[in-house]
């Protein structure tokens, strides 16, 4: 097997607002949590610093997650598609450097949510027997373009589905 470079390709940077949306929408979630820390502090008295920590954190953690993990997340994530198998590469801590052989390729499709839609992104699956892979936020030319490249080299015709 031969020295390749890194996956050198990249998502769409409209991924960024996208992780950003979908992070606020889980910090709304943990501001809930909050609210009812407030109520059950003046209810049974309990001390009020305790939900003042909790607005702390949660403004740190809003800032972690909504801020500065979708730019990491966005500059770590690479793949690469050539004629025998597929690479992905992400991870922030722990990196993660995934090959695919085109020959355990069982399908490839896209996808598209309500919030990628809004940005005209889709996500590529590829289904092997291992389990499902997903290339995230591309653009939609970009995603077809990709699924009809998997599926010609892995030899799928659009004839046989």
């Amino acid at each position: 097997m031969t020295v390749r470079d890194l996956p050198s390709e990249r998502i769409s940077k409209k991924a960024l607002s996208v992780w950003r949306i979908k992070a606020a929408l889980e910090i709304c979630v943990l501001l809930v949590l909050v609210v009812v820390l407030f109520i059950f502090t003046l209810r049974f008295a309990w001390p009020l610093y305790l939900p003042w920590i909790g607005v702390i954190l949660l403004l740190l953690f809003s800032f972690w997650h909504v801020v500065i993990f979708p730019q990491w997340k966005w500059r770590k994530w690479r793949y690469a598609v050539y004629e025998k198998e597929i690479e992905l590469l992400r991870g922030i801590f722990i990196e993660k450097h995934t090959v695919i052989p085109m020959n355990r390729v069982q399908h490839v499709d896209t996808e598209q949510g309500p919030i990628y839609k809004k940005f005209g992104l889709r996500a590529v699956t590829i289904s092997t027997a291992a389990g499902v892979h997903e290339i995230p936020a591309l653009t939609e030319e970009t995603a077809q373009s990709l699924r009809d490249k998997i599926a010609t080299l892995v030899g799928m015709d659009e004839e046989d589905e």
